[in-house]
């Protein structure tokens, strides 16, 4: 798939391709020449300017408190690099693995929930139990339903 050439990319083909050597006035060469070299001193200051105007943007929104332009690294390899200085980096490091947390919980109670078979599918079979560790329960308060006397 290509990519279409963009403008400054034109501009620059286009201003290199001039050649003021072949018009045959003087004066119109040399007003050529003046010319061009105006666009290109003109160019170069519009790229130092955008440059500046986007780190005084950057500088303004961190002082509101917002994220400039993100600064996105190119890929670098993880390892090590051929020539190593010290035993401390040829040393491959390990892997992090997580451990449960439900090691650590305390269980101050174990009850098995008997749902009623009646309300099963017919086609419904047993197939074992399964082990859950639920936290952070409170029991509904019944509520008192008897009417209030006016």
């Amino acid at each position: 798939m290509t990519q279409k050439p963009s403008s400054e990319k034109l501009v620059s083909a286009l201003l290199q391709s001039i050649d003021p050597g072949q018009i045959a006035d003087s004066q119109v060469r040399q007003t050529v020449e003046v010319l061009l070299n105006l666009i290109e001193q003109l160019n170069s200051k519009i790229k130092e300017l955008e440059e500046e105007n986007q780190k005084l943007r950057d500088e303004n929104n961190r002082l509101k408190g917002e994220q400039g332009k993100p600064e996105i690294k190119a890929n670098v390899k993880k390892g090590f690099k051929k020539d190593h200085s010290s035993e401390k980096e040829r040393t491959i490091p390990k892997e992090h693995s997580k451990k449960s947390k439900n090691e650590t919980i305390k269980i101050d109670r174990e009850e098995i929930v008997v749902y009623p078979k009646e309300k099963l599918p017919l086609d419904a079979e047993f197939k074992g139990y399964e082990k859950v560790i639920v936290q952070d329960i409170r029991p509904v308060r019944n509520i008192n339903l008897v009417p209030k006397k006016w």
